[in-house]
């Protein structure tokens, strides 16, 4: 079948957060056309079925500067996950940037082409630059190797919010919620939203590293999942519990949150480089990846962060990717790459940048595999000490540690990979 073929300036893929905000940074930046797509019917990414507050606010509130009034109030306050949405497809919209949604990005055709499909049929798109801004996804029981049958009634924390923000479904009256990061604390309120009791909150970890403990729901920590039961329905989740104990709880729904990995599957077709860590995009503190003109923002990089965190990296992307327009940017794979030792899983950038470029913020962030007591953190190459960092607070799984940036222009750009190491 033939394909439409065009060219744009700028084509951003993904309408999420950080898509969204690339695209108004861009578009309001004058970057020529800037094409934004999205899969979905609807562009706005997770926070369209997230209706608990918490959204927007300080991070915001700068690159929303020029919306209206009413966005400036919204910014400094929060509001819920819709309304974030919303605002941040106005502003993509009102800056200039196009947006399409409904449109797959099914393959590569060369360095910066894309083959879609959608409404207007197949077409390849060649942009001058491109953004990958295509999030984050919960892995699903499958990926989880969670044995027993395979009932209704199991659910990730976005399948949960889509059957009850999104669709008005009816979900069952007891559930079991896996996980208590902050993301199960918010299945845990779409639950009691849709008037489901909630059993227990499970951890496999001995004490979670957020004190968000709610007095009405139970909370068992240092047990592991170890089946489903039921046919027709879900009747029960198994656990195994540290000290050896077997137990079932009774329940008709499970809730299966956190564990989310980048939705890389764009990236890993185009033959980029991906982070063993991360599993995304192998990037730079100027988002480039190892392909020259193909940028990545967002929790494309590092799932999972905040929806403003996101946003910001979004409009991050847009000063290198203007550079890139005009000429003036630094070639891609000019920096060292950056390993991390155990228990620390992953650091984001995990490339250094030419001529001591320093990531968004002025600080790297890195994941650990378990609690860390006030960690101290040592980066090396060579066996040449660069800095080191004794960190304030207590990290843990899914509380990210950052770590200042400024020893990357002490990296020698013909040495080994930088090595950062808890001691």
């Amino acid at each position: 079948m033939t394909r439409n073929a065009r060219e744009v300036d700028v084509l951003i893929v993904g309408g999420g957060p950080a898509g969204l905000a690339a695209g108004a940074e861009l578009a309001a930046a004058r970057a020529g056309r800037v094409e934004i797509l999205e899969r979905e019917r609807e562009a706005g990414g997770i926070p369209r079925h997230c209706h608990h507050g918490g959204f927007g606010g300080r991070l915001d509130r700068s690159a929303y500067a020029w919306a209206s009034a009413a966005g400036s109030a919204y910014a400094r306050k929060g509001t819920s996950g819709p309304v974030y949405a919303r605002r941040s497809v106005a502003a993509a919209l009102d800056a200039g940037a196009a947006l399409r949604t409904g449109v797959t990005v099914t393959g590569w055709a060369g360095p910066r082409t894309v083959e879609t499909s959608g409404p207007a049929g197949l077409e390849r798109i060649t942009a001058r630059a491109v953004v990958l801004a295509t999030g984050a996804r919960e892995r699903p029981r499958s990926a989880r190797l969670i044995p027993g049958t395979r009932p209704p009634g199991v659910y990730t924390t976005g399948e949960l919010q889509q059957a009850v923000h999104l669709y008005g479904q009816r979900i069952g009256t007891r559930a079991v919620v896996v996980g208590d990061e902050p993301v199960g604390h918010a299945a845990a309120a779409t639950l009691r939203a849709a008037g489901v009791e909630i059993v227990a909150m499970v951890t496999g970890r001995p004490s979670p590293p957020f004190r968000l403990r709610s007095p009405r729901t139970p909370l068992l920590t240092g047990a592991t999942v170890t089946g489903l039961t039921g046919r027709t329905r879900l009747s029960g989740v198994e656990l195994r519990h540290d000290d050896g104990r077997a137990t079932t709880l009774r329940c008709d729904t499970v809730v299966l949150t956190g564990d989310f990995v980048p939705d890389h599957e764009l990236a890993r077709r185009g033959g980029l480089v991906l982070d063993p860590g991360t599993r995304g995009p192998a990037y730079d503190a100027a988002y480039r990846t190892s392909r020259p003109g193909v940028f990545a923002a967002g929790n494309l990089l590092h799932a999972v962060e905040r929806a403003g965190f996101a946003a910001g990296e979004g409009r991050a992307v847009a000063v290198p990717v203007l550079h890139r327009l005009a000429g003036t940017d630094h070639p891609a794979g000019g920096g060292r790459p950056l390993v991390v030792d155990a228990p620390l899983r992953w650091i984001a950038p995990n490339m250094t940048g030419p001529d001591g470029e320093r990531p968004h913020g002025g600080r790297f962030v890195l994941c650990t595999a378990w609690r860390l007591p006030r960690p101290l953190l040592l980066v090396s190459q060579d066996g040449r000490e660069l800095h080191r960092e004794r960190q304030l607070l207590t990290a843990g799984p899914g509380r990210p540690l950052t770590l200042g940036a400024d020893w990357v222009d002490r990296v020698d750009p013909d040495g080994a990979a930088v090595r950062i190491t808890v001691l």
